[in-house]
Parts: C-alpha cells; structure tokens; sequence
C-alpha cells in the first residue's frame, strides 16, 4: 500500500521549492526580467562602433556604426536612450535603445571628451576642450540651450549633486571652474593639481577631489569658500578615484604604486595603502560599499577587495587587459549579480557572476577592437515622453 505524503510534508515541499526559486531568480536575476523590460550593454571601440549586448541571452545583438573618436559613453538616466561623443566628429550621438539606431547627432565643436547629465535627466552637459567652452544640451529636443566660457582647455564637465553648479576641469589651466548650473555663467575659479583630468564630489556638495594622470598628487577644494584645502601627495600617478557612498572615504587607484591608497574625507589625509596586483587600474563599489572589485591590466584579472577588512580575495580571471567594469544593475540598491568588463587587448566583454560565494568568469562576448567605453541600460517597451 502506497502512503500518501501528508499534508505537512506537501506544505513543506512548496515552502522549499518557492524558496529554491527565489534564490535561483536572485542569482539569475537578469534572466527574470518582466515582460517588455530590456537590459542592455553597450561597448564602444576604435572602429567607430558600439556593440549591443543582451544581458539575458549574453550574447551580441546589434553592431552600430557611430563616427571617429568615440569616448564618454553614458547611459540616459531617464530616457531609452545611450548618449556618447565624438572627439574627432565634435559632436554628441545619441543611439535609441530599442532600435538600435542613431537617431541624432549633435554638434558641439571641437575636441569633446565627456558629457554629464542633470538628475532630472533634462539638460546633458559637455565642454570642447578646443574651443573652450561648456556647452548645455535639452535631451528631448537636442537643442543646444546654453553656452559658458571656460578656463583653458576644459576636459570634463560635472554636474554638483545639488543640481547647481556645472564643476569644469580645465587641462591647460591647471583650474576648477564653477558655473552656474541653470545659465553655465562662471561663478569663480580654484587652482588645482597639474594637468588635471577627473573631478568627484562630495555628496553634500561641499567638497570637491581632482586627480591628474600625470601627476602623483590629489587637490582638494572647498566649494563653499572657494579655496584649494590642499593637495595630497600620493605613492604614484593615479588613474581613478572612487567616493565612497557615505562620504567618509576616498579610494585612489595606482597602476604604477601597484595598489590603492585611502584618503579620509574628513581629515584630508592619506591612510591605509592596500597592495593589489600588477598594474590596477579600474575599480567598482558594491552598493553597500563592502566590496571593491578592481582591473589588473597587466595580470587579466579582477581582484575583489573587501572594503572594512582591508584584505584581498582570490582574483576572478577576466581577458586580456581588463579596464573599465560596471554591474548589471544600474542604480540599484540590491546586490548585483553580474561584473561586465571590458578587456582591451582580447577585445571581448567578461560577465562574471558575483553574487554566489564562488565568484567566476561565465563567458566571454567578442566586440570590437580595442573596446574602452562600458555603458548600461534597462528599459521597457513604453515610448519615452
């Protein structure tokens, strides 16, 4: 005689199972997309090409010729849409996300390298470091709406996260030029670092961080007083800085020192010096700031740091070159499940699955020579207002 399962056994068994699937749709998550929602890599190249990654079927799904000098690609914050620049076209591309096309090009004169966007997603700001100017773009009419003079040779543009003020890194100048977010008018002008290149603010946008390439010194600005606090000395020329989400910490990324170096946003000084690998060059934070993962270019690899040990875990294999890397979810507070990095001199994406404890390369996508930019974007059927 067959026994049936009594009804605390069947109980069970759907408690279990709902529970497998859930850990399953949170490990997979890309692939649990609902119904009309898209998500999307994309992956510049010296071709003049952007390659389109589904990141469900992890597989390439278009090839979009754009122009020359492709750098600064960026995800729209609120429209369906992936903008770029063109450093030797002078001009801003704009590729819709649900066909794959080019459906505008905006011309904002010599030597572009960067854009930045408004919170609201209305307004996208770019400097051209030729003619020296910053320029304001309406992103539903592609009308340029706005134009500033800048410092010499301005080589990015970054929007204060209080929405007010457009912060200009100027190349030649060896200056930060604040101007008015609304009108683009210069308010004032601080002295930084030789050469700079990159600018990141702090959250309450008081302070601001700029690092030079070619420099092994880090400025740093107060916004309210219009003053250079001071500037840092660091073990070797950096090629990124990442904020930390609470603001307390600053981590600077050297090549040359091998390592990385923490700098206290509250003191202004440099602290805890952590060894990585060959060549760092990329990293990117977890949303709970517990884990750096960071691009070894000379060791094709990625090495994850746990944040508030200091300690160093098993690097992930990734390509050859790897640089720049993004999770695959864009502006989420929820744990990521997959690291995309781009690896220059294999000329492929790696996805590697981060969110199970045994962290590992999945697959590798063929692009186009020599990628560089990464961009993201989850979008959904509905036609942007």
């Amino acid at each position: 005689m067959i026994r049936r399962p009594s009804k605390r056994v069947i109980f069970l068994s759907v408690i279990l199972l709902f529970g497998a699937l859930v850990l399953i749709a949170r490990e997979h998550r890309p692939s649990f997309l609902l119904p009309g929602l898209h998500l999307n890599a994309y992956v510049s190249s010296t071709d003049g090409n952007v390659t389109v990654i589904d990141l469900v079927k992890l597989g390439a799904v278009a090839r979009v010729a754009i122009g020359p000098g492709l750098s600064g690609m960026r995800e729209h914050p609120t429209r369906s849409e992936v903008w770029g620049v063109s450093s030797q076209g002078g001009y801003i591309w704009i590729l819709d996300a649900r066909s794959n096309q080019i459906v505008a090009r905006v011309p904002v004169g010599p030597l572009p390298y960067a854009l930045d966007f408004s919170a609201d997603g209305n307004r996208a700001y770019v400097t051209s470091s030729a003619s020296d100017s910053l320029l304001a773009i309406d992103c539903k009419t592609r009308a340029i709406v706005a134009r500033g003079r800048t410092g010499g040779e301005p080589v990015l543009a970054r929007v204060t996260p209080d929405g007010k003020s457009i912060l200009v890194v100027n190349h030649r100048d060896a200056t930060l030029g604040v101007h008015d977010a609304a009108t683009l008018q210069l308010r004032r002008t601080m002295p930084v670092v030789d050469r700079p290149d990159e600018v990141t603010v702090a959250s309450d946008s008081t302070i601001a961080f700029v690092l030079s390439r070619s420099e092994p010194q880090l400025s740093v600005v107060d916004l309210r007083r219009s003053v250079l606090l001071t500037n840092l000395q660091l073990a070797g020329n950096p090629s990124q800085m990442l904020l930390k989400p609470d603001g307390g910490e600053l981590y600077v990324i050297s090549p040359g020192s091998h390592g990385l170096q923490v700098i206290n946003t509250w003191t202004y000084e440099v602290g805890d010096y952590v060894l990585l690998g060959s060549a760092p060059t990329r990293g990117v934070l977890l949303p709970d700031a517990s884990t750096l993962f960071v691009s070894d270019t000379a060791a094709g690899r990625i090495t994850p740091l746990d944040i508030f040990n200091r300690r160093v875990s098993r690097p992930i294999e990734a390509g050859q070159s790897p640089v720049a890397l993004r999770f695959e979810s864009v502006g989420s507070e929820e744990k990521p499940s997959l690291l995309l990095v781009v690896n220059q001199a294999s000329s492929d994406l790696s996805v590697i699955r981060v969110r199970s404890d045994s962290q590992t390369l999945l697959t590798m996508i063929p692009v186009g020579q020599v990628p560089g930019d990464l961009a993201i974007k989850l979008f959904s059927d509905a036609r942007d207002r």
